[in-house]
């Protein structure tokens, strides 16, 4: 049988019992069929996964007995902070935000640059493609979605203790992420827009820590760079 996984962010550790949202209850019930006594799964986006028996199944309501409370489940050795360029055309960025919550990251955060042709995002749509894809990948963790901030006030409060990369096209020196990233590491990646960083904006991430890297001779796409760092950093901890 197919594992049946339902978001529950507001469900308690270890308790015995929830009732599913009216969203949630109309997707059980109406679209997957399921019935009384039938398993499921659900997540809190915390590292929370309980396994239960549905006692009640009601398209508004649907009852669910806690049998099992696991924790931790699925949590990664490193920790990855994308920080993107939205896209002019959103369904790119929703397309990077749906794959690299199946592959693995923890933060996102909106980068407005010199180079930016989107000033502004929509979270409630954004939240919905990554929790989509949380349970289509059967992971407990819904990465974190911050609000869109300008490039120089994100270089002024990135946190302390991480690997700060940033990835650009503008000649210089720069190395492959895997040559210069520690493995079980907490990482930030800067992925700028399609008309790439700007001089002093490459200049003002390198004076506040970040290094310069490649993702290979290709020109990729602002969605596909940011992607292609995902996985990088994820086989590397493999």
């Amino acid at each position: 049988m197919t594992l049946q996984l339902f978001y529950t962010p507001d469900i308690l550790p270890r308790a015995k019992a929830y009732v599913l949202s009216e969203e949630e209850s109309k997707h059980a019930v109406r679209v997957l069929r399921l019935t009384e006594g039938q398993p499921v799964h659900l997540v809190d986006g915390r590292g929370g996964l309980y396994e239960g028996i549905i006692t009640e199944a009601h398209p508004k309501r649907t009852a669910i007995e806690i049998e099992v409370y696991n924790t931790n489940y699925g949590e990664r050795p490193y920790y990855l902070h994308v920080a993107i360029a939205p896209t002019k055309n959103m369904d790119r960025i929703e397309w990077f935000l749906e794959k690299a919550t199946e592959v693995g990251i923890d933060e996102i955060t909106p980068i407005i640059c010199d180079h930016s042709e989107r000033k502004e995002i929509k979270p409630e749509r954004l939240k919905k493609v990554m929790v989509a894809a949380m349970k289509q990948s059967l992971k407990a963790y819904l990465p974190k979605l911050n609000e869109a901030v300008k490039l120089p006030e994100f270089l002024g409060s990135s946190d302390a203790g991480l690997q700060k990369f940033i990835a650009h096209c503008a000649a210089g020196d720069k190395f492959f992420l895997t040559d210069r990233m520690e493995v079980a590491g907490r990482y930030l990646i800067l992925i700028g827009p399609e008309g790439d960083f700007s001089t002093l904006e490459i200049g003002a991430a390198v004076e506040t820590g970040y290094v310069p890297v490649t993702l290979g001779s290709a020109r990729l796409r602002t969605e596909t760079a940011a992607l292609m760092a995902c996985l990088e950093i994820a086989v590397a901890n493999r």
